[in-house]
């Protein structure tokens, strides 16, 4: 009995010791986005815009508790705006870009496309879970799960310069020759 719990023992000293021997990679990391703090989040803090005096104070919008405010930030749109984007307050699709959604959509769409996906993905990840001590300490699995369909991007801007296909947007050839 004695010699049974010194074995115990000694395997769960082993079996922490081992997990505190694997490889601590950036981009084990990157896929759990919960916080280990129970501090403010950094990013969900958005200071208002600067105050400015209106040209016409009939333009300023009556107070209303909890409506919008003209130093209210609206993260979203002012990220369309900044990439190139038009500004429309309406929502949907503005005018200027129907275009672009109609090429865009030319060979047909598929309705509930990233729902499907989501689906097929879970189902996936389902069938590949992962190893037994990474499933045990939350540790993501989404980077083994995949493993075998990533791209190798050298190879591929390589293979399509064999082919003769321009690539202005890549490194230039001797940039990635080892």
């Amino acid at each position: 009995m004695r010699k049974a719990r010194i074995v115990l023992a000694v395997a769960g000293v082993a079996l922490v010791a081992l997990t505190a021997c694997g490889p601590r990679g950036d981009d084990t990391h990157l896929m759990n986005l919960h916080s280990a703090s129970d501090g403010p989040d950094e990013f969900a803090i958005l200071p208002p815009k600067a105050l400015q005096m209106p040209a016409d104070l009939t333009a300023l919008p009556p107070p209303s508790p909890g409506g919008e405010n003209l130093t209210d930030q609206h993260p979203m749109e002012d990220a369309i705006v900044a990439l190139g984007g038009k500004e429309h307050s309406a929502g949907g699709i503005p005018a200027s870009d129907a275009g672009l959604v109609n090429y865009a959509d030319r060979n047909g769409g598929m309705p509930g496309i990233r729902a499907s996906l989501a689906k097929d993905d879970l189902t996936f990840r389902k069938r590949h879970p992962g190893k037994l001590l990474e499933r045990a300490f939350g540790n993501t699995t989404y980077y083994d799960a995949y493993k075998a369909q990533w791209l190798d991007a050298y190879k591929e801007l390589a293979r399509w310069r064999a082919a003769g296909v321009r690539t202005p947007s890549a490194p230039p050839v001797d940039a990635f020759k080892k």
